[in-house]
């Protein structure tokens, strides 16, 4: 298991409040942007930026960062191997398959595994 990327996890209230300084600061334009349950999500550089009334953001708070992984069946395994608690068992979103989980040391980091064209768009370009 490899991983790809990871991203530090930005809250706001209005994703199109929020990109004009981050394309600023990265120099970059979103690489990702779309709708989960009732947020905005939208990835740039190395900010996942989650927008959204604060009640609903809240539903993610729990987790520091998204780490992007090649296998999640083997960080899965990895990470239960170590001690660590699945808090959102395996799912499917629309960007691939995910899951949450607590570290033994109490960490909570959501884990993804991108559908194989976001892979080659944003990581191997």
């Amino acid at each position: 298991m490899t991983i790809l990327k990871t991203y530090a996890r930005l809250w706001t209230d209005s994703l199109d409040g929020a990109l004009p300084l981050l394309r600023e600061l990265t120099g970059a334009e979103p690489d990702l942007r779309l709708g989960f349950e009732a947020v905005e999500l939208a990835a740039v550089g190395d900010f996942l930026v989650i927008a959204g009334p604060a009640g609903e953001r809240a539903k993610y708070a729990h987790a520091s960062a998204t780490v992007v992984v090649d296998d999640l069946d083997a960080c899965q395994a990895t990470l239960t191997a170590s001690g660590a608690t699945l808090t959102t068992p395996l799912a499917t979103g629309p960007t691939g398959r995910f899951l949450y989980a607590r570290h033994a040391d109490g960490a909570e980091v959501e884990y993804v595994e991108w559908v194989p064209e976001l892979v080659q768009r944003i990581i191997r370009p």
